[in-house]
């Protein structure tokens, strides 16, 4: 074989390699959060008539640690009624609110926040049976030592009820 081909054959298997290396490495860093789930129901407090009304939640909250820096963003998972499919008139707005906190005694502060607000149109928009998912975006923040904690909530705005934002905490908290 030419030495010309033989090098160019050799560059491709190495080069196949280190594609193979660096995919790895990519899915080996994204298995680093850690992540807990729970569960809420959501009621429409405008709506009493016979039909379901609640949106089920389940609310995955992940956060790792890496290179000096806190990462966490919330996947949500929703079964909503089948008669909120295409209504925008349900909801005035939506969020999920995602939180970084220092864990401490007592009260642990939050040391970064974001407000995501795709939730909404989500939530108007399921499949044919009302159901659907969103995953946030993902917050980063310098961290010092100690441990830190991702938590977060739903917030819903329910339409002309006048309330504004009511909340919808989760008991899921994983800390790194």
């Amino acid at each position: 074989m030419p030495a010309f081909k033989r090098t160019a054959i050799t560059l491709l298997a190495a080069g196949a390699l280190a594609g193979t290396t660096l995919a790895t490495a990519t899915t080996a860093s994204a298995a680093d959060y850690s992540c807990k789930t729970s569960s809420a129901s959501v009621d429409n407090p405008a709506y009493s008539g016979p039909w379901a009304d609640n949106y089920n939640f389940d609310v995955t909250l992940c956060a790792k640690r890496s290179g000096g820096y806190i990462y966490a963003y919330a996947n949500v998972k929703f079964e909503g009624p089948v008669s909120y499919v295409n209504m925008t008139e349900t909801l005035d707005a939506a969020r999920f609110h995602l939180q970084i906190k220092k864990s401490a005694s007592g009260p642990d502060p939050v040391v970064k926040w974001a407000n995501y607000t795709g939730l909404e149109y989500k939530l108007e928009h399921g499949n044919i049976a009302g159901n659907g998912s969103y995953k946030t975006g993902t917050l980063k923040y310098r961290a010092g030592s100690g441990r830190y904690l991702a938590d977060g909530f739903i917030q819903l705005d329910w339409n002309n009820d006048g309330k504004g934002y009511r909340n919808t905490n989760f008991r899921a908290s994983p800390t790194v």
